[in-house]
C-alpha cells in the first residue's frame, strides 16, 4: 500500500514535519510493508518556512532584527533548494507570539522587522521572495518593513516618522531615493486567503485589530491613519490599492507588499504546492490512500485551506483522502462534498484544550495506529 501524508500544522503544539514523522511510525508499526512518503506543507500560516525548506531541501538563516515592539529579537527565514527563492514568515520577526498579551497595542508594533529579513534574503542573492503573512501583531500597513527597506515616510516638517501604527496620519510625503533598485527586479508572491479591504468596518484595522490590542478609542485612532496612508499610496504611486484581494491583511502589510513592491497575491496552498510540484507528485507516484489534516476542520477550512486543495486532488486523481485533525468542528461535513473521504479527530475523549496540546503527540500516534488496524 503506497500512502502520502500531507498535513498542515496543529498550531501551538505540532509542525508538519511532525505530523509526517508520527504518521509514518504509526503506520508502519501496524503495517510494515506500506510505503510511507511525508511530505510537511502548510497554506502560508505558521510552519511554511519549515514546509517549503524541507520539500526542497533548503536552508535555514537565523538573524537578530527589530521586533513588534522595537526591541531586538531572533528570526529565521528560509532559502529553497533552487538557492534564488527565499521564504519569510512575518510571524517569525513581527508576530503577536513575539509579544506578552498585556502589552498588545497595535498603535506601537511595527513591521520593521521583516524588512530585514527581505533585505537579508536579498545579499542571498534571492530574485524570488514567498510571504506567509499570517499572524502579525501589527497594523502599520506594511509602513515599518518598507522603511527597512530604504523607503522614508516623512511627516509635514519633512521629518521621518516613528514606528507603529500610531504614526500613519503623520504621513504627508514619501521618498523611495534610498531604495535598492535591485528590490524592483524581485519576484513577490504573498500566500493569502484573505479578501478584506484595506480601509473601512471590513478592513485591517477594525476586522483584525481587536485580537491585536485594538481598544475602540485606539482602532479610531488606527483607521484614521490608514485612511491617510491609502491616500498618500495613491498621491505617491498613482495607484489605489484598497480594494486589491488581501490588500486588508496582516494589519495592512498586503496592501504596502501589493502597492510598493508590485506583490502579486494568492491562495496559500496553490502557491506553495506549486511550489513543490505536489500535483505532479500525486498524479506520478499512483497512491492508495492520502492523509491530511490541520488543527481544526471546520466550515472556514472550505476557504481554501489545505485539507481543502489536498481533498480536491485527491478527488482529481481518484484517491481517498482522509483528515486526522486536532478536532472537528461546525460545518466540517462539508468537506465530504470537496473530496474527503473520512475525518477523525485526535481527542478520542473529552479533554481541557491544553491537555491535548501536551499530549498532542501520543494522540496522533494512536489515532493513525487505529486507522491503520482498521486498514
Amino acid at each position: 500500500m503506497k500512502i502520502l501524508i500531507a498535513s498542515d500544522s496543529f498550531k501551538g503544539s505540532l509542525s508538519s514535519k511532525e505530523i509526517c514523522d508520527i504518521a509514518t511510525d504509526a503506520i508502519t508499526s501496524v503495517l510494515p510493508k506500506a510505503n510511507v512518503m511525508g511530505i510537511p506543507l502548510a497554506d502560508g500560516g505558521e510552519g511554511t518556512v519549515e514546509a517549503l525548506v524541507e520539500a526542497t531541501k533548503g536552508t535555514y538563516h537565523n538573524l537578530n532584527v527589530i521586533g513588534p515592539l522595537g526591541e531586538e529579537v531572533s528570526a529565521t527565514y528560509g532559502i529553497l533548494g533552487d538557492k534564488h527563492t527565499a521564504v519569510i514568515e512575518m510571524s517569525s520577526a513581527s508576530g503577536i507570539m513575539l509579544v506578552p498579551s498585556q502589552r498588545l497595542n497595535p498603535l506601537l508594533t511595527t513591521s520593521f522587522g521583516t524588512g530585514q529579513l527581505i533585505l537579508d534574503a536579498l545579499k542571498q542573492d534571492c530574485r524570488k521572495i514567498i510571504m506567509g503573512i499570517g499572524g502579525s501583531a501589527t497594523n502599520d500597513g506594511g509602513v515599518g518593513m518598507l522603511q527597512a527597506l530604504g523607503y522614508h515616510f516623512l511627516d509635514r516638517n519633512g521629518v521621518e516618522i516613528g514606528y507603529g501604527g500610531e504614526f500613519l496620519d503623520k504621513i504627508v510625503t514619501i521618498d523611495s531615493a534610498n531604495v535598492s533598485k535591485d528590490l524592483m527586479d524581485v519576484e513577490f508572491l504573498v500566500a493569502c486567503d484573505v479578501d478584506n479591504p484595506l480601509t473601512g468596518h471590513k478592513g485591517a484595522t477594525y476586522v483584525y485589530g481587536p485580537q491585536k490590542g485594538g481598544t475602540p478609542d485606539r482602532l479610531e485612532t488606527l483607521e484614521k491613519g490608514m485612511t491617510n496612508y491609502r491616500q498618500r499610496i495613491i498621491e505617491f504611486l498613482d495607484k489605489d490599492v484598497n480594494d486589491y484581494p488581501g490588500a486588508g491583511a496582516a494589519g495592512g502589510m498586503g496592501a504596502g507588499l501589493i502597492a510598493f513592491l508590485n506583490a502579486k497575491t494568492g491562495s496559500g496552498f496553490d502557491m506553495i504546492s506549486e511550489t513543490i510540484q505536489l500535483e505532479k507528485i500525486i498524479e506520478k507516484e499512483n497512491f492508495d490512500l492520502i492523509f491530511t489534516g490541520e488543527g481544526q476542520l471546520n466550515d472556514q477550512t472550505l476557504n481554501g485551506k489545505l485539507p481543502y486543495g489536498i481533498s480536491r486532488l485527491g478527488k482529481k486523481y481518484g484517491v481517498p483522502v482522509i483528515a486526522v485533525v486536532g478536532s472537528l468542528s461546525n460545518g466540517y461535513e462539508k468537506m465530504y462534498d470537496e473530496g474527503l473521504t473520512a475525518a477523525f479527530s485526535i481527542m478520542c475523549y473529552p479533554m481541557p484544550l491544553e491537555e491535548a496540546i501536551k499530549n498532542a503527540s501520543e494522540l496522533a500516534f494512536q489515532t493513525y495506529q487505529n486507522i491503520a488496524k482498521l486498514l
